[in-house]
Parts: C-alpha cells; sequence; structure tokens
C-alpha cells in the first residue's frame, strides 16, 4: 500500500501556523530580511531555516523544553 502525500493548504495547516509564528519571532528579535536590513538585525538562511524547523516542531507538539 502507498502513502498519499497531503498538501495542506489554509490559515491553519502547520505550515502556515508555522510560518506566522516564525514572523512573530523575527519581529520579537528584531531580524529582518530586506535590503535595509544588516549587521546583526539580518535574518541569515541558517537563522531562517533552523528558526523556522522550530517553530514547526512545536506547533506539531513535538518541541522538548530542557
Amino acid at each position: 500500500m502507498t502513502e498519499e502525500t497531503v498538501v495542506h493548504i489554509g490559515e491553519n495547516s502547520p505550515e502556515q501556523v508555522a510560518f506566522k509564528l516564525l514572523e512573530k519571532i523575527m519581529r520579537s528579535e528584531n531580524k529582518g530580511v530586506g535590503f535595509n536590513d544588516s549587521g546583526p538585525n539580518r535574518a541569515d538562511r541558517i537563522y531562517i531555516l533552523d528558526t523556522y524547523a522550530e517553530c514547526l516542531i512545536a506547533v506539531r507538539g513535538y518541541r522538548q523544553t530542557d
């Protein structure tokens, strides 16, 4: 039996909620991706991907708290 790929489209998908959480975290940490953002305020690729991954884990309920 093959598994079907599920695509979540909409406001309440885990991916969308994680993205919105990423945006809120970036705002709270004063990070940006625009041309005017530089130095410590510039969010690089690693920051964005790692933070989004952490958000997605949290949204899915798998985030471990230490």
